[in-house]
Formats: C-alpha cells, structure tokens, sequence
C-alpha cells in the first residue's frame, strides 16, 4: 500500500502534491496509485518503438503533467527531459532514457503494492 512515507522515500514532493490535492491524503494516494497503470507509459514506448514522434510527444506530454501535477520528481524530470526532446522533433535514441522512466515507474508500482 503506498503511503507518504514511502513517497518520500521515492523523492516525490509530497507536501507540494498534497496541497495540489487540498491536503486531501486518501485523494492524493488514490492519484498516485493509478500511475503506474497509465495508459500514456505503453503509448510512450510503442510509439517511439514505431518512431512516431508526434504520437510519442502526446504521450509524453500528457504525463508530464499528470506527473507535475501529482509532484512525483522521479519520473516527471526524466519525462519532462524526453518531452522537451520530443517537442523539437531531435531524432535520436531514446532507449536509454525510456529505459530510466520505465524503470522509475515500476518502482513506484512496487510502492504502490507493497
């Protein structure tokens, strides 16, 4: 079960995404818990897999600010970074990089489960 204290452990800013949520602890919980399920993270891979960067930024655009939203540092300043990337269209290797945001979203799937 995830719990601020875990958060915080991950690096998220939980006292910025709490206030995001009014301080609401079982709102903010419940948001944080969906994102490892979210959809934009398969999208993300298959398209830059598919070397549609147009459809990979969408993705990677849409949970930036899921991501900003919810302050979950981790993952948001590599998403940001690949977002930024992709915004300008910089034909490139993105594996690594995919690699570290999958990664980051598997260890607060751990969390979340735990």
């Amino acid at each position: 079960m995830i719990t601020i204290e875990k958060l915080n452990t991950f690096g998220a800013n939980t006292a910025e995404g709490l206030a995001r949520c009014f301080g609401n602890e079982a709102l903010y919980l419940k948001l944080v818990a969906t994102i490892p399920g979210e959809a934009n993270f398969d999208k993300l891979k298959d398209s830059l897999a598919a070397k549609d960067l147009k459809a990979a930024f969408e993705a990677a655009h849409a949970l930036k600010g899921v991501l900003g939203n919810l302050s979950l540092t981790p993952l948001y300043t590599k998403v940001a970074e690949i977002t930024e990337l992709l915004r300008s269209g910089t034909d490139m290797d993105y594996s690594s990089l995919l690699a570290d945001i999958l990664d980051k979203k598997e260890v607060l799937g751990g969390l979340c489960k735990d």
